[in-house]
Protein backbone atom coordinates (compact mmCIF):
# COMPACT_ATOMS: atom_id res chain seq x y z
CA UNK A 1 0.00 0.00 0.00
CA UNK A 2 2.94 2.32 -0.55
CA UNK A 3 1.44 3.34 -3.89
CA UNK A 4 -2.06 4.05 -5.05
CA UNK A 5 -3.89 1.01 -6.44
CA UNK A 6 -4.77 1.27 -10.11
CA UNK A 7 -8.45 0.96 -9.20
CA UNK A 8 -8.08 3.98 -6.93
CA UNK A 9 -6.57 6.12 -9.67
CA UNK A 10 -9.23 5.01 -12.15
CA UNK A 11 -12.09 5.70 -9.75
CA UNK A 12 -10.79 9.04 -8.47
CA UNK A 13 -9.94 10.54 -11.84
CA UNK A 14 -12.87 8.83 -13.53
CA UNK A 15 -15.15 10.58 -11.04
CA UNK A 16 -13.47 13.89 -11.84
CA UNK A 17 -14.06 13.30 -15.54
CA UNK A 18 -17.69 12.32 -15.04
CA UNK A 19 -18.24 15.48 -12.98
CA UNK A 20 -16.57 17.65 -15.63
CA UNK A 21 -13.79 18.67 -13.24
CA UNK A 22 -10.88 17.32 -15.28
CA UNK A 23 -10.01 17.14 -18.98
CA UNK A 24 -9.99 13.70 -20.65
CA UNK A 25 -6.29 13.81 -21.57
CA UNK A 26 -5.32 14.83 -18.03
CA UNK A 27 -7.43 12.01 -16.61
CA UNK A 28 -5.85 9.44 -18.93
CA UNK A 29 -2.39 10.58 -17.87
CA UNK A 30 -3.20 10.41 -14.16
CA UNK A 31 -4.80 6.96 -14.40
CA UNK A 32 -2.09 5.46 -16.59
CA UNK A 33 0.70 6.78 -14.37
CA UNK A 34 3.90 4.87 -15.15
CA UNK A 35 2.12 2.19 -17.18
CA UNK A 36 2.49 2.07 -20.95
CA UNK A 37 -1.18 1.87 -21.89
CA UNK A 38 -4.62 1.13 -20.42
CA UNK A 39 -7.50 -0.31 -22.42
CA UNK A 40 -11.09 -1.26 -21.56
CA UNK A 41 -12.73 -4.35 -23.03
CA UNK A 42 -16.24 -5.75 -22.81
CA UNK A 43 -18.02 -2.41 -22.57
CA UNK A 44 -21.71 -2.48 -23.53
CA UNK A 45 -22.04 -1.35 -27.14
CA UNK A 46 -18.36 -1.92 -27.99
CA UNK A 47 -17.13 -4.88 -30.02
CA UNK A 48 -13.51 -4.79 -28.88
CA UNK A 49 -11.06 -3.06 -26.55
CA UNK A 50 -11.09 0.73 -26.50
CA UNK A 51 -8.74 3.34 -25.11
CA UNK A 52 -9.11 4.60 -21.57
CA UNK A 53 -10.52 8.00 -22.53
CA UNK A 54 -13.10 6.51 -24.87
CA UNK A 55 -13.97 3.86 -22.27
CA UNK A 56 -14.66 6.40 -19.53
CA UNK A 57 -16.62 8.55 -21.96
CA UNK A 58 -18.68 5.52 -22.94
CA UNK A 59 -19.49 4.78 -19.30
CA UNK A 60 -20.62 8.37 -18.78
CA UNK A 61 -22.80 8.19 -21.91
CA UNK A 62 -24.38 5.00 -20.54
CA UNK A 63 -25.50 6.92 -17.45
CA UNK A 64 -22.74 6.09 -14.99
CA UNK A 65 -22.65 8.82 -12.35
CA UNK A 66 -19.72 7.66 -10.24
CA UNK A 67 -17.14 4.97 -9.55
CA UNK A 68 -16.40 3.02 -6.38
CA UNK A 69 -13.51 0.67 -5.66
CA UNK A 70 -13.03 -2.67 -3.96
CA UNK A 71 -9.78 -3.99 -2.42
CA UNK A 72 -10.58 -7.61 -1.52
CA UNK A 73 -8.25 -10.22 -0.08
CA UNK A 74 -8.99 -13.87 0.78
CA UNK A 75 -11.52 -13.95 3.59
CA UNK A 76 -12.36 -10.25 3.27
CA UNK A 77 -14.40 -9.25 0.17
CA UNK A 78 -13.97 -5.55 0.92
CA UNK A 79 -16.12 -3.37 -1.33
CA UNK A 80 -17.68 -6.21 -3.33
CA UNK A 81 -21.38 -7.03 -3.76
CA UNK A 82 -21.29 -9.96 -6.20
CA UNK A 83 -22.01 -11.97 -8.22
CA UNK A 84 -19.50 -14.76 -7.46
CA UNK A 85 -17.92 -14.59 -10.92
CA UNK A 86 -17.06 -10.91 -10.55
CA UNK A 87 -15.94 -11.38 -6.95
CA UNK A 88 -13.56 -14.16 -8.00
CA UNK A 89 -11.96 -12.02 -10.71
CA UNK A 90 -11.66 -9.06 -8.35
CA UNK A 91 -10.17 -11.22 -5.62
CA UNK A 92 -7.57 -12.62 -8.02
CA UNK A 93 -6.60 -9.08 -9.03
CA UNK A 94 -6.84 -7.72 -5.50
CA UNK A 95 -8.89 -4.76 -6.70
CA UNK A 96 -11.81 -3.64 -8.85
CA UNK A 97 -13.89 -0.63 -9.82
CA UNK A 98 -17.70 -0.67 -9.63
CA UNK A 99 -19.89 1.73 -11.61
CA UNK A 100 -22.71 3.62 -9.92
CA UNK A 101 -25.73 4.45 -12.04
CA UNK A 102 -26.07 3.23 -15.60
CA UNK A 103 -25.65 -0.48 -16.32
CA UNK A 104 -24.57 -2.70 -13.40
CA UNK A 105 -20.94 -3.22 -14.42
CA UNK A 106 -17.55 -3.36 -12.82
CA UNK A 107 -13.98 -3.25 -14.09
CA UNK A 108 -11.18 -5.62 -13.10
CA UNK A 109 -7.59 -4.97 -14.21
CA UNK A 110 -5.39 -7.53 -15.94
CA UNK A 111 -1.75 -6.42 -15.86
CA UNK A 112 0.81 -7.63 -18.41
CA UNK A 113 4.52 -6.85 -18.16
CA UNK A 114 7.09 -7.31 -20.91
CA UNK A 115 10.66 -6.26 -21.58
CA UNK A 116 14.04 -6.46 -19.87
CA UNK A 117 14.60 -5.39 -16.31
CA UNK A 118 14.81 -1.63 -16.10
CA UNK A 119 12.78 -1.19 -19.29
CA UNK A 120 9.56 -3.01 -18.48
CA UNK A 121 6.45 -2.06 -20.45
CA UNK A 122 3.24 -2.44 -18.47
CA UNK A 123 -0.11 -2.82 -20.22
CA UNK A 124 -3.39 -2.88 -18.31
CA UNK A 125 -6.62 -4.24 -19.70
CA UNK A 126 -9.75 -3.44 -17.70
CA UNK A 127 -12.32 -6.21 -18.13
CA UNK A 128 -15.89 -4.93 -17.93
CA UNK A 129 -18.14 -7.49 -16.21
CA UNK A 130 -21.64 -7.59 -14.80
CA UNK A 131 -22.02 -6.84 -11.08
CA UNK A 132 -24.82 -7.26 -8.60
CA UNK A 133 -26.37 -4.06 -7.37
CA UNK A 134 -26.23 -3.79 -3.60
CA UNK A 135 -24.31 -2.28 -0.70
CA UNK A 136 -20.55 -2.94 -0.84
CA UNK A 137 -19.15 -5.26 1.81
CA UNK A 138 -17.57 -3.83 4.97
CA UNK A 139 -16.91 -0.26 3.78
CA UNK A 140 -16.86 2.21 6.70
CA UNK A 141 -17.87 5.85 6.68
CA UNK A 142 -15.08 8.41 6.44
CA UNK A 143 -15.55 9.35 10.09
CA UNK A 144 -15.37 5.75 11.21
CA UNK A 145 -12.32 5.12 9.04
CA UNK A 146 -10.51 8.15 10.44
CA UNK A 147 -11.10 7.07 14.03
CA UNK A 148 -9.98 3.51 13.30
CA UNK A 149 -6.84 4.76 11.56
CA UNK A 150 -5.77 6.94 14.46
CA UNK A 151 -5.86 3.89 16.73
CA UNK A 152 -4.19 1.72 14.06
CA UNK A 153 -1.32 4.17 13.71
CA UNK A 154 -0.64 3.95 17.44
CA UNK A 155 -0.81 0.14 17.31
CA UNK A 156 1.55 0.01 14.34
CA UNK A 157 4.09 2.28 16.02
CA UNK A 158 3.98 0.12 19.16
CA UNK A 159 4.35 -3.04 17.07
CA UNK A 160 7.38 -1.60 15.27
CA UNK A 161 9.03 -0.84 18.58
CA UNK A 162 8.20 -4.30 19.94
CA UNK A 163 9.61 -5.99 16.86
CA UNK A 164 12.68 -3.73 16.87
CA UNK A 165 12.40 -3.23 13.12
CA UNK A 166 14.40 -0.01 13.23
CA UNK A 167 17.29 -1.76 14.91
CA UNK A 168 17.33 -4.88 12.80
CA UNK A 169 19.71 -3.93 10.05
CA UNK A 170 20.60 -1.58 7.18
CA UNK A 171 17.76 -2.73 4.92
CA UNK A 172 15.17 -1.85 7.56
CA UNK A 173 16.89 1.49 8.15
CA UNK A 174 16.72 2.23 4.43
CA UNK A 175 13.02 1.35 4.30
CA UNK A 176 12.23 3.53 7.30
CA UNK A 177 14.26 6.42 5.89
CA UNK A 178 12.43 6.14 2.55
CA UNK A 179 9.11 6.17 4.38
CA UNK A 180 10.04 9.27 6.41
CA UNK A 181 11.25 11.11 3.28
CA UNK A 182 8.03 10.28 1.46
CA UNK A 183 5.92 11.45 4.39
CA UNK A 184 7.84 14.71 4.64
CA UNK A 185 7.60 15.43 0.90
CA UNK A 186 3.89 14.76 0.81
CA UNK A 187 2.13 13.96 -2.44
CA UNK A 188 -1.09 14.77 -4.18
CA UNK A 189 -3.79 12.19 -3.59
CA UNK A 190 -7.27 11.77 -5.02
CA UNK A 191 -8.63 14.16 -7.63
CA UNK A 192 -10.73 17.34 -7.94
CA UNK A 193 -14.17 17.03 -6.37
CA UNK A 194 -13.21 15.00 -3.31
CA UNK A 195 -13.92 16.38 0.18
CA UNK A 196 -10.84 17.39 2.20
CA UNK A 197 -11.59 14.73 4.79
CA UNK A 198 -11.26 12.00 2.16
CA UNK A 199 -7.84 13.34 1.18
CA UNK A 200 -6.79 13.33 4.85
CA UNK A 201 -8.06 9.80 5.43
CA UNK A 202 -6.35 8.42 2.33
CA UNK A 203 -3.03 10.02 3.23
CA UNK A 204 -3.24 8.55 6.73
CA UNK A 205 -4.21 5.13 5.34
CA UNK A 206 -1.17 5.20 3.08
CA UNK A 207 1.06 6.09 6.04
CA UNK A 208 -0.29 3.16 8.05
CA UNK A 209 0.03 0.85 5.05
CA UNK A 210 3.63 1.92 4.51
CA UNK A 211 4.52 1.18 8.12
CA UNK A 212 2.83 -2.22 7.95
CA UNK A 213 4.74 -3.04 4.76
CA UNK A 214 8.02 -2.19 6.51
CA UNK A 215 7.11 -4.13 9.64
CA UNK A 216 6.10 -7.25 7.73
CA UNK A 217 9.05 -7.17 5.33
CA UNK A 218 11.85 -9.73 5.47
CA UNK A 219 14.34 -7.08 6.61
CA UNK A 220 12.97 -6.88 10.17
CA UNK A 221 14.27 -8.41 13.39
CA UNK A 222 12.56 -11.77 12.81
CA UNK A 223 14.88 -14.45 11.51
CA UNK A 224 12.65 -17.54 11.57
CA UNK A 225 9.50 -18.47 9.70
CA UNK A 226 7.56 -18.65 12.98
CA UNK A 227 8.64 -15.14 13.95
CA UNK A 228 7.72 -13.78 10.53
CA UNK A 229 4.30 -15.44 10.80
CA UNK A 230 3.81 -14.01 14.30
CA UNK A 231 4.63 -10.54 13.02
CA UNK A 232 2.16 -10.85 10.15
CA UNK A 233 -0.55 -12.05 12.54
CA UNK A 234 0.10 -9.12 14.87
CA UNK A 235 -0.25 -6.55 12.09
CA UNK A 236 -3.05 -8.18 10.06
CA UNK A 237 -5.84 -6.18 11.79
CA UNK A 238 -3.91 -2.95 11.19
CA UNK A 239 -3.50 -3.74 7.49
CA UNK A 240 -7.23 -4.51 7.28
CA UNK A 241 -8.07 -1.16 8.86
CA UNK A 242 -5.83 0.69 6.40
CA UNK A 243 -7.43 -1.09 3.42
CA UNK A 244 -10.93 -0.30 4.67
CA UNK A 245 -9.95 3.36 5.03
CA UNK A 246 -8.52 3.46 1.51
CA UNK A 247 -11.80 2.20 0.10
CA UNK A 248 -13.79 4.67 2.21
CA UNK A 249 -11.64 7.54 0.92
CA UNK A 250 -11.85 6.61 -2.77
CA UNK A 251 -15.60 5.98 -2.47
CA UNK A 252 -16.22 9.28 -0.67
CA UNK A 253 -17.01 11.11 -3.92
CA UNK A 254 -19.96 8.81 -4.61
CA UNK A 255 -21.08 8.83 -0.97
CA UNK A 256 -21.01 12.64 -0.89
CA UNK A 257 -22.97 12.85 -4.15
CA UNK A 258 -25.59 10.44 -2.84
CA UNK A 259 -25.87 12.42 0.39
CA UNK A 260 -26.50 15.60 -1.60
CA UNK A 261 -29.02 13.76 -3.80
CA UNK A 262 -27.06 14.42 -7.01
Amino acid sequence: MLDEPRSGRLAAWGNALIAGLAAPDDVAGEVTGGDTVHRVCGLPGETGPVGLTLGLGRLRALGVTGLRIALPVPGHPLGLSGPPEFNARALAAGEAVIAVGGPPVGLVPEVTEAGPRGDVHVEVQWHCLEVRQGPPADVPSLGEAERELAEALRETTEALMKLDVAGSGPTAHAALDAYRARAERGHEVLAPGYPPRAVRVLALAQRVGALVAIATGEHGAAVSASEIAARAELLRPVERTARRAQVAAYNAYVEEAERRGD
